[in-house]
């Protein structure tokens, strides 16, 4: 299939993207702009598929499409590229980053579940109630760092 083109329809059915995502991509800088066909369709590398389902999997391990094509040019920039700017970092700090997201939601979990045992049904009644599990009063006088 090396030297096969695609259309923008097959290239999306292949990878399993909506065929916007193509354009998407293409104005994001994640795909180069193809070829276009004597008629003007665009003409993908069959190559293209494998690019595509990289960085579908790399979104769904939680990597934003910044950080996909900060990772995609380190890949293509790999003989200068330093340590601490390829996939091994930036997983390592992905990594840190899913674990405290998991952290926090293992806290929210924990006070769902005590404020379903604690009855609450009413979210004035029960922020002024003692026995709330709910952190009002820890959430009210969190402030946003730089506000």
């Amino acid at each position: 299939m090396t030297g096969s083109r695609l259309r923008s329809g097959q290239l999306a059915e292949a990878a399993g993207v909506n065929p916007q995502t193509l354009r998407y991509y293409e104005r994001r800088g994640l795909l180069d702009a193809p070829e276009r066909s004597p008629g003007g369709h665009r003409l993908y590398p069959a190559e293209t598929v494998t690019l595509l389902r990289v960085i579908k999997t790399a979104q769904r391990l939680g990597f934003t499409l910044d950080e996909v094509a900060d990772l995609l040019d380190a890949g293509r920039h790999q003989h200068r590229s330093r340590s601490d700017t390829g996939l091994q970092a930036r997983a390592r700090e992905k990594l840190v980053e899913i674990e405290q997201r998991l952290a926090d939601l293992t806290v929210i979990r924990d006070t769902l579940r005590d404020a379903i045992s604690a009855g609450c049904d009413d979210l004035v009644a029960c922020a002024g109630s003692t026995c709330c599990p709910l952190p009002f009063a820890a959430l009210a006088d969190h402030r946003p760092r730089g506000r």
